[in-house]
């Protein structure tokens, strides 16, 4: 894969894994419209690797203190994670249901999902969902309030994100306003429960490479930046997102899905994919 091609989709990827819009869609509209071919096994285990090191950057403190507190070690300074010393354990209940839709789901989310009419039709049905969920939300609880409902909910939310153009992030922050979370509890914890689904994904797909006896070639220089530049932009968007979450609701990106998930289908019905 050329190094621009790389670049380009580590930047698209970075940019609209963690903003609520779609990253699957994004980048198959890119490479669709583009004409790119990738190689998937090797292209998924770059973004899935450069996915997981932003969230693990970013939230690293966040993450020794939910570690430790979930083991009843004192540590960490968040006034919100401090309070909730049971966050690490529901979050692991929050992730059941995503493990449980990928091993079920895998192949049709791979194959028969992975088309431009259905990514466009979950791109307008979760954006009018967001919508919804922000005049409904009353946004008056944070993360030291998340309770056994909340994970249950949220985490069954973050299975939808499964079937392409749903967004893992769209579809758990919409779930989180839902139960009265306000926007950058929402988000957060979001981010949080995706690390353990990033992590699965990464190690599935390296499993997957080494049964087929890729992983010997997979270190190249296009690997090397194509992780760099995913996690690098995800961090920067992470920092972004949740500074704007503070001021701002999420309507302009429901706008943008329904827009959007409208301008694929269109795509779609004048160039069908090959």
């Amino acid at each position: 894969m050329p190094i621009l091609q790389v670049v380009v989709l580590a930047v698209v990827q970075g940019l609209t894994e963690f903003l609520p819009v779609s990253s699957t869609a994004h980048l198959y509209l890119t490479s669709w419209l583009l004409g790119w071919q990738t190689e998937a096994l090797q292209f998924d285990i770059m973004l899935h690797i450069g996915t997981l090191l932003a969230v693990l950057i970013y939230f690293l403190s966040d993450w020794v203190q939910i570690v430790g507190q979930g083991f009843g070690i004192r540590t960490g300074t968040n006034p919100d994670l401090k309070h909730n010393h049971m966050l690490l354990w529901l979050m692991a209940i929050g992730t059941v249901p995503v493990a449980v839709a990928g091993v079920l789901f895998n192949k049709q989310a791979e194959t028969a999902w992975r088309n431009p009419f259905v990514m466009g039709a979950m791109l307008v049905a979760i954006g009018a969902l967001m919508w919804f969920a922000e005049s409904a939300g009353r946004k008056e609880r944070d993360l030291a309030t998340v309770n056994l409902p909340d994970s249950l909910a949220i985490g069954a939310a973050q299975a939808l994100a499964v079937v392409p153009g749903c967004s893992r992030s769209g579809i758990t922050i919409t779930a989180g306003l839902f139960r009265n979370l306000n926007r950058e509890a929402a988000a957060r914890f979001s981010f949080l429960l995706s690390t353990p689904a990033i992590g699965g994904a990464a190690a599935k797909t390296l499993w997957d490479m080494h049964k087929q006896h890729l992983l010997h070639g997979l270190v190249t220089t296009q690997f090397v930046v194509g992780v760099g530049v995913s996690a690098l932009t995800g961090c920067l968007v992470i920092a972004w997102f949740l500074h704007y979450l503070r001021r701002y609701g999420l309507r302009p990106f429901a706008y943008y899905r329904i827009i959007f998930g409208i301008i694929v289908i269109a795509l779609a019905l004048i160039r069908p994919p090959a």
